[in-house]
């Protein structure tokens, strides 16, 4: 057996790992890299592998950096079949139309600055993304095995990260031999609102797991929330807006949970006008409440008993692109949550141009940014930024809240590990190398492999 690591090696997103066993190849994940549109060349890249010889795909979650390049793959000769939950399987959809919709503009906006030469050609178009949505197989349960084939089955087991989650147990036989290997994909916290903590299985013999946050834990959530309401507050009182740059994905279905409960016990004014300007969390909210049965009991309860957890007294939802414009003419009193998290695309952008230079203003950033994106160099104090070809000036509150991530922290990732029964080896990936390498630092026992991009191990 085999296995060969085709992205997050060395960097936090791409995740894109090959099993080989028997003949057979087992791929798990094929994302997109992400940091900037410095990055097309390196996602248009040659796998490191050829598509064709793949013969099933087992996704993890529906995060781009887990799924965006699974259209590319489709694209270059993948005929497999793709197994994922139920939940993952809806929230792909709505990813990866996004992303084809995103690439074929980022291809027109090429072809308008270009001179001379070849056309740019997307990534890939809607129609590659329709036609990767057709190798959607099986739908997996947690905890309930899917055969792959004759000493071959996955079990997927809830991760915890975002709705549908999972951490896969790869069980395979090659000429008499066992193994058992666990991915985590990516591990979401304890006592999250929504959804319930991660449920690693033991033993295993082998793990491949993820370390964005590997040297440092996180805030305890009760003490993110209260920041979050002290920062919404303060803008209000200062005669702001907040604008909150927000991943679609679980962040903006948390966020509208807690200013819902925030409103309910008066911790911020309940009259106070929210606008989630985000079409696919508009749709991801719509999602989550078709599978309750992927959250905690209590909120699928909350859901069955006619409560939605996500409405609030004054939200407007602005899918359309003229209600988005209109939202940059409020100078008080809104919270705009708009995406993307990171502020590499999407309407945030638009949002900061108009919001960045006041300072009653506040931005408030909730989750991870990668080195180089827009959200990182705001985050890191620069006292200036360029957006659409204009110099806007670093004047609004600047609030960073970490607690908020979908991540577990570095205690909570040795926690983890420690619920594995021992592995022989385990693989450290989706984790810059300076996170990586504080992990490993605080393992105990088996091998810790670093592994790098397209290097190979035997198992």
């Amino acid at each position: 057996m085999e296995i060969n690591f085709h992205g997050a090696a060395g960097s936090v997103t791409g995740s894109c790992h090959m099993v080989t066993c028997a003949g057979r190849r087992i791929l798990v994940d094929c994302g997109m890299f992400q940091g900037g549109r410095e990055l097309h060349e390196e996602n248009a890249n040659d796998f490191g592998f050829d598509p064709a010889d793949i013969d099933v795909l087992l996704l993890t979650h529906a995060h781009l950096d887990h799924c965006g390049r699974i259209p590319l793959l489709v694209k270059r000769g993948f005929r497999g079949e793709i197994i994922c939950t139920a939940a993952t399987r809806d929230l792909s959809r709505l990813v990866l139309l996004d992303s084809a919709h995103l690439h074929e503009e980022e291809a027109k906006r090429r072809n308008r600055h270009r001179h001379g030469g070849e056309e740019s050609e997307p990534l890939y178009d809607t129609v590659d993304a329709l036609d990767s949505l057709d190798r959607f197989g099986r739908e997996a349960d947690y905890g309930r095995p899917v055969p792959l084939w004759d000493g071959a089955r996955a079990t997927f087991h809830d991760a915890g990260h975002i709705l549908g989650s999972a951490s896969i147990l790869l069980e395979l036989e090659e000429s008499g031999r066992s193994r058992r290997i666990l991915f985590s994909g990516d591990i979401g916290p304890e006592n999250r609102p929504l959804l319930n903590g991660p449920e690693p299985p033991s033993p295993v013999d082998v793990v491949v797991m993820e370390t964005t946050y590997g040297d440092r834990d996180h805030r305890p959530i009760d003490a993110s929330v209260a920041e979050f309401y002290d920062a919404i507050r303060d803008a209000d009182a200062r005669g702001g807006n907040v604008v909150i740059p927000t991943f679609a994905l679980e962040r903006a279905q948390e966020l509208l949970f807690f200013l819902r409960e925030g409103m309910e016990r008066k911790e911020i004014r309940p009259t106070t006008q929210v606008f989630l300007d985000s079409p696919m969390a508009i749709s991801a909210t719509q999602l989550f409440r078709r599978h309750p049965e992927a959250m905690k009991a209590s909120i699928e309860r909350m859901i069955h008993s006619g409560k939605d957890p996500f409405r609030l007294p004054e939200l407007h939802i602005t899918r359309d692109a003229s209600d988005s414009i209109a939202l940059n003419r409020i100078r008080a009193g809104a919270v705009i949550m708009a995406g993307s998290g990171m502020c590499t695309g999407g309407r945030v952008r638009h949002h900061l141009r108009h919001n960045l230079a006041h300072s009653d203003c506040s931005i408030i950033f909730v989750g991870y940014a990668a080195e180089g994106t827009l959200a990182r160099i705001i985050i890191d104090g620069a006292k200036s930024i360029k957006l659409f070809g204009d110099h806007i000036p670093v004047r609004a509150q600047i609030h960073t809240i970490n607690g908020f991530s979908a991540h577990a922290g570095r205690s909570e990732l040795l926690d983890w590990h420690g619920r594995t029964g021992g592995p022989e080896v385990t693989f450290l990936i989706h984790g810059e190398d300076k996170a990586r390498k504080a992990f490993a630092e605080q393992l105990e026992g088996g091998r810790v492999e670093m592994p790098k991009m397209h290097q190979s191990f035997s198992i």
